[in-house]
């Protein structure tokens, strides 16, 4: 997630030099054809001025569907943080209410607290790798047994496989007495809500934008660049400055291009971009906090942005 306020020119033109390119060869083409005396090169303006005005539609409503899907996924996370935070609270606090009793064993209950914790902060970080489709699984391996890791790596879809053992450990807790009848009742709730979040990003990262708003606004876009410098040089011509059409189109064109790929870098915000959620940032927060709540002292540092990027 960009974080910073302003951004490094060479890296803004980096985005749109294609686009920059072809708007500086069409209007070098015209300028010169229109100098050789070809006036039939001269177009209305108002084509040009219809076309971006249907461009300008497209890029809108492109960028606020674009901006909806990040948003979208930034709130599934916050709800991962909560639903987290709240599962881990469950855990402890259930576990420790039934010291008074008979046949609780304090080594038996706090190990159940720490596995189940633990693969509650395997899960967000199992997600955010699953949602990257990176292949960094070792970076679970404190946070499992030896089985279980073994295990996870065989699974398909390892966030559900987690899921499935945070169950099967709190079913296993109430048979030994480390938890109660109804203990469950609220922890499942939470096991529930992690993964409606957990199909909530996946439907974000596996449906992409309507293909169409894609291709129409970059051809739109390019149609656009095509037939601006057409509609300009006379205008500027008949000021004797035709030259100057060139730099002007070239900042229309520009104004128009990083308009447009905004919406495409933002649509999917599950790639391990720049631009994307951070959700590095705060699987590192979700694990700092259910650590602070098992009385941990030695805990992970907040992930700090560097270059004015958060990851």
């Amino acid at each position: 997630m960009i974080v910073k306020r302003n951004f490094n020119p060479i890296k803004v033109f980096q985005f749109v030099q294609k686009e920059f390119i072809f708007s500086l060869l069409i209007s070098l083409l015209v300028w010169v054809l229109y100098n050789y005396r070809i006036s039939a090169v001269a177009l209305p303006f108002s084509i040009s001025a219809i076309l971006g005005s249907a461009l300008a539609i497209f890029i809108a409503f492109r960028n606020n569907s674009s901006y909806g899907r990040w948003w979208e996924a930034r709130t599934l996370w916050g709800g991962i943080v909560n639903s987290s935070r709240v599962l881990a609270r469950l855990v402890i606090t259930f576990a420790d209410s039934h010291s008074h009793q008979a046949n609780y064993d304090r080594e038996r209950s706090e190990s159940f607290k720490k596995q189940l914790v633990y693969a509650c902060i395997a899960w967000v970080h199992a997600l955010r790798l699953n949602l990257r489709k990176q292949e960094n699984w070792e970076e679970l391996k404190p946070l499992l047994s030896s089985e279980d890791y073994q295990v996870l790596l065989q699974s398909q879809n390892k966030p559900n496989y987690l899921q499935l053992q945070m169950g099967k450990k709190i079913y296993e807790a109430m048979s030994n007495g480390t938890l109660g009848g109804f203990d469950s009742f609220q922890m499942e709730g939470q096991l529930l809500a992690l993964a409606n979040y957990q199909g909530g990003c996946e439907r974000i990262k596996n449906t992409p934008l309507l293909r169409q708003y894609d291709f129409f606004t970059r051809l739109f876009l390019y149609a656009f660049m095509l037939l601006l410098p057409f509609s300009l040089i006379g205008d500027f011509s008949r000021l004797e400055i035709g030259y100057m059409m060139i730099p002007v189109s070239l900042i229309i064109s520009f104004v128009f291009a990083i308009l447009a790929k905004v919406g495409e870098v933002n649509e999917d915000p599950f790639e391990n971009r720049i631009t994307d959620v951070p959700l590095t940032s705060l699987c590192i927060g979700i694990e700092r906090d259910l650590r602070e709540m098992l009385g941990e002292k030695s805990i992970p540092d907040n992930l700090v942005p560097v270059s004015g990027y958060l990851d």
